[in-house]
């Protein structure tokens, strides 16, 4: 009779204790017993702890399909309107999706994935590394809105994340960038208020970008320079995120990941990530062939933006890596061309993750990489030099 009179109660509890872990709410295992045993009071004990069992599978399972969404979870398990309440709480979970043309057209039988970046609010991988940047300052009380005047060192793509997301937590920013290069992501910056200050890249190279920056909190008050070359909260954001989604999404099924090296984040974050999940994950790691400063080489000179800094990052992880790949600048832009309708920026992911694939040793087997920013942001970059100059001729015909 006790056990009947339980019925209505369990009917009732466990979808709310359901509810719950949609929205993110984590239960502790012992709290999950806890609750199961409460709501099961009544029953013989063996059908408690077996229900308990089961319910801490199921909420387990739960958890790892969500680990890696940022405010899109609370969106989706929602009750009411899926409405954002703030643009970053749209950052993460890009999708995947498989080259099937590519692997047919090129006669590779492993698959070939790609994470879409460009799906970002702001259309680059560096959204993820913005908001986790900012966000762990602020859990350090080392901000404050308002007061604090965010610095950083970027050629674009962090400093358009840190734009928009200092932007909406109330930061002034301010962007050190390398003159004469990327002008399209300059503009973009000026257009979205941050004030950006040019370094002469032939001064010093990198060093010289540095030396301003520390020039800036000498010169001003409150000033907090976000490093993604030596902060962990960089790798943490794809530890966090971008290696549980891709976990998730390919069902742990993923042999081999290959990312590029600027900051090292990206690499070493979801590296650390797939190979806690699985220590047989393959991590690859794609720098210039004219700067192979991580494969021991001098650093110089290459056009591929946004990777090949000319050092060996601090947060990159160099223990984990299994294989490091070079790739020309000129086999970059040719690969982003040859597969134009991807609209990918220099692809030297894309070109060594074919590599890869075109290897014996390597058939049947599942190779993600990402693509990290969209082609739009390089129009004035030498990608798209040739087309470029073809409108401007056709346009001179009127």
């Amino acid at each position: 009779m006790a056990a009947a009179l339980s019925i209505p109660f369990c009917g009732s509890g466990l979808p709310r204790l359901w509810r719950t872990n949609n929205a993110l709410c984590r239960l502790s295992p012992a709290a999950e017993h806890a609750c199961g045993f409460y709501i099961f009071h009544g029953f013989p004990y063996a059908v408690r702890y077996l229900v308990c069992w089961i319910f801490c599978k199921l909420s387990s399972t739960q958890m790892e399909m969500q680990e890696g969404r940022k405010g899109i979870p609370s969106l989706l398990s929602s009750q009411g309107e899926c409405i954002a309440s703030n643009i970053t709480q749209l950052i993460g979970w890009t999708p995947l999706i498989e080259l099937k043309n590519i692997a047919k057209k090129d006669g590779i039988n492993a698959r070939l994935i790609g994470k879409i970046e460009p799906y970002q609010p702001l259309s680059s991988i560096k959204d993820r590394s913005a908001l986790r940047l900012i966000e762990d300052a602020e859990e350090k009380n080392l901000i404050s809105p308002g007061i604090t005047t965010l610095v950083a060192v970027t050629s674009g793509n962090l400093g358009i994340g840190v734009a928009f997301v200092a932007a909406q937590k109330g930061y002034k920013f301010i962007a050190v960038m390398p003159a004469k290069m990327a002008i399209d992501k300059q503009t973009l910056l000026r257009y979205l208020g941050v004030e950006v200050i040019l370094v002469d890249p032939a001064i010093n190279g990198f060093k010289g970008l540095l030396d301003r920056v520390e020039q800036l909190k000498n010169e001003m008050d409150n000033v907090y320079v976000l490093d993604q070359f030596t902060n962990p909260a960089n790798p943490d954001a794809h530890f966090r995120w971008t290696g549980p989604e891709i976990w998730k999404d390919t069902e742990g099924k993923v042999d081999m990941f290959v990312a590029a090296s600027g900051s090292g984040g990206t690499l070493t974050g979801t590296g650390r990530y797939l190979k806690m999940k699985n220590p047989s994950v393959k991590l690859i790691c794609v720098e210039p062939a004219e700067s192979a400063v991580i494969s021991g080489g001098e650093p110089a000179y290459h056009k591929i933006q946004g990777i090949g800094p000319g050092f060996v990052p601090e947060i990159l992880d160099t223990s984990q890596i299994d294989e490091t790949i070079t790739v020309t600048s000129q086999e970059a832009m040719d690969t982003a061309r040859s597969h134009a309708y991807l609209l990918v920026a220099w692809s030297s992911d894309l070109c060594s993750t074919l590599q890869l694939a075109a290897r014996e040793e390597n058939k049947g087997k599942m190779i993600v990489t990402v693509f990290s920013s969209g082609g739009e942001r390089y129009l004035n970059s030498e990608l798209f030099e040739q087309v470029k100059e073809e409108c401007v001729n056709m346009n001179m015909a009127f």
